[in-house]
Order: C-alpha cells, then sequence, then structure tokens
C-alpha cells in the first residue's frame, strides 16, 4: 500500500489529495530558453538541429504542431509524436510494432532505448523532480531540453527561423505588431478561463471548485461567441489567422468530443450552443489544413479518458458524439430544425 507521501508525488493525482480546495493548479514550466538570431546566443537557428516532442491529445503540444506547418518548418524541426496513453512513468513512445494513427508516432528516434520521455528531462537534469510535459523542444547538439513552454515555443516559431524560410513562410506572421495588443489580452482571458478553464473543472475534486470554474469557463465562452458573431472575417481577429486561432482552436476541438462529458463542461456543447464558435471551428479544420491535418482525434479520445483514472476509474472511453466534427455545412438536428423555422 502505498503511503500518503507517495500519493502526493503520483503525477496521475491532478489535484494533491491533501489540498482541501479541490482546486488544480498547473505547474510552471522549467525550461525556458529560447533558439535566437541574435549573435552569440546559445541557441541559434539551424536546420535539424532541434526536435520537437509532441503528443497528438495534448492541447499544447497541439499548438506547436500547428504553428510548425504553417510556417513551413516542416524540414527544419523533425518531431516525435508520444503514445496517447500516459500512467504513471508519464508519456511514453510508441514501440516498434504498435500501430498507432497519426504521423511519427514512433519509438524515439535519437534515443533508441529511451521508452518514456522522463528519460530525456532526467538525462538533461538527473534533480529534476517536475512533470514530464509536452511540447519539449530538444537540442541535438548539446543534447539539452531547449524548452518545454508552448507559450515561448510557437513565438520562436514564428520567427527565428524566418532565414532559413521561402516565401511566403517567411511572411506569415502570427502575432503582427498592429494585432499584438489585443492578442496579449485576449490570451489572458482565454488562458485562465478556457485553456486552463477546462482543467479546472474537470480536475476539480470539491464541488465548490467545479461549479466556480465551470461557470468562469462557460462565460469566457459566451465572451468568444459573441466577438467571432461580430468578426468582419473568418478568423478570430478578420481575415487572417493569427496566434488567438491557434491557442483557441486546441481548446474547443476538444470541447464536444472529450470536455462535454469527461470534464463535465456540459452546460453546453460547440456544435449545438455556440453557432459562430462552431462556424469558426469547421472553416480552420476543413480549410486550414495546419489545424486539420494535426488534429488526431483517436488520440484525444483515448488519452483523456484511459490516462486520467482519478476521475474515469475504469478507463472506458465514450462513443459518442459522432461524427468527432461535423462538416462545414452539417448542423445537428435541433440546430438544422431551428434554422428551417427561421426561414418560415
Amino acid at each position: 500500500m502505498s503511503s500518503d507521501k507517495d500519493d502526493k508525488k503520483n503525477i496521475l493525482n491532478w489535484v494533491d489529495p491533501s489540498d482541501k480546495s479541490g482546486e488544480f493548479k498547473r505547474q510552471d514550466s522549467s525550461f525556458r530558453n529560447w533558439v535566437s538570431t541574435e549573435p552569440g546566443a546559445q541557441y541559434p537557428p539551424e536546420k535539424d538541429r532541434y526536435h520537437l516532442y509532441v503528443s497528438y491529445a495534448c492541447p499544447w503540444a497541439h499548438r506547436t504542431l500547428i504553428v510548425r506547418k504553417l510556417k513551413g518548418l516542416e524540414d527544419i524541426i523533425p518531431f516525435t509524436a508520444v503514445h496517447w496513453h500516459m500512467l504513471e512513468k508519464g508519456w511514453r513512445f510508441a514501440e516498434p510494432n504498435e500501430d498507432v494513427p497519426g504521423e511519427n508516432v514512433t519509438p524515439d528516434p535519437l534515443h533508441p532505448d529511451y521508452t518514456h520521455l522522463r528519460q530525456i528531462y532526467l538525462a538533461h537534469d538527473s534533480s529534476y523532480s517536475g512533470r514530464f510535459t509536452v511540447p519539449t523542444l530538444y537540442d541535438k547538439k548539446t543534447n539539452k531540453i531547449v524548452n518545454n513552454e508552448s507559450a515561448d515555443i510557437i513565438r520562436m516559431l514564428y520567427y527565428s527561423f524566418d532565414g532559413l524560410l521561402p516565401e511566403p513562410h517567411k511572411s506569415l506572421d502570427l502575432f503582427p505588431a498592429e494585432l499584438r495588443e489585443k492578442i496579449e489580452e485576449t490570451n489572458t482571458w482565454t488562458y485562465n478561463d478556457i485553456n486552463n478553464g477546462v482543467y479546472k473543472s474537470g480536475f476539480a475534486t470539491t464541488g465548490e471548485a467545479y461549479e466556480s470554474n465551470v461557470r468562469a469557463l462557460f462565460t469566457a465562452l459566451d465572451r468568444v461567441e459573441a466577438h467571432l458573431a461580430s468578426s468582419p472575417g473568418p478568423y478570430y481577429f478578420g481575415d487572417r489567422v493569427t496566434e488567438a486561432d491557434v491557442r483557441l482552436y486546441t481548446t474547443v476541438v476538444r470541447f464536444d468530443p472529450v470536455y462535454v462529458q469527461h470534464f463535465k463542461c456540459n452546460i453546453r456543447d460547440i456544435r449545438s450552443g455556440y453557432p459562430a464558435i462552431h462556424k469558426w471551428l469547421r472553416k480552420l479544420y476543413w480549410d486550414e489544413p495546419a489545424f486539420g491535418d494535426t488534429t488526431q482525434f483517436e488520440h484525444i479520445k483515448r488519452h483523456y479518458t484511459k490516462s486520467h483514472r482519478q476521475i474515469n476509474q475504469f478507463s472506458i472511453t465514450p462513443v459518442g458524439p459522432v461524427p468527432d466534427i461535423l462538416g462545414k455545412d452539417e448542423e445537428v438536428p435541433a440546430v438544422k430544425a431551428a434554422l428551417a423555422a427561421l426561414k418560415k
């Protein structure tokens, strides 16, 4: 039988069992170095020097895959995706004989004897005691982790490698100067109440913590709905994809397949409760390959439901919703009926 001390260290306990508040508190990222074009930089931009470790299940890692593809960095920064199953030892690599959907879901090509991502962290720092998270940007030249904070990594990808890129990827700007203030303001509340809000709702271990966070989540979604309903273009800030779209998409695309039931975020779903968000989501998924091609619903649904045993003891994955995402011109029956009634 494990001791209380062991239970607190169990990475599958998303809320410390001794924390009576029941609130999920996200760990700060530990590695915050930067790939930079500054003279003498420790980590200068070079082709095939860096390797990205991701999970298709993780919304934070998903951000980096989207930006990597939008910026045309596929030949400059290779990646490996871990298996969707994450248990006591953290993210594991796929075994050679496993057939898992998605590009590059393979054993670790840099460390063939490694079975888990944690081994990369402990090789970097044998005393490391935090979580073994994705995304992880790794430097093959120094055998060190550069950064494991998704917000940093995506911004590195925006500009740091532009000198190695042809047009039009070089000029693609996901954080344009004229929108930076608006994007940063949006990031603050979407991160706290939506991106992290679904986790604060789902991992809560008291009713009070759950209810306060889930209500804040849907207040924020109402705010997004109102904004998108009045947007002059199909994207968050009009006619161009920006960081705001990337950061919001990875939560919204997981909302109906996972968060509604698994995290009890069930005041409304996206497909029947938020028409403007639903339209925006499908535009990105179906028309922007960087979004749709990097979305792997099998990883998403199986990871959450089979890895989070603290809240899903029997690891049963719900069948629905069906389909995982609707076509651009499809609607659920209730929405179809409402639209038909409006036309009469």
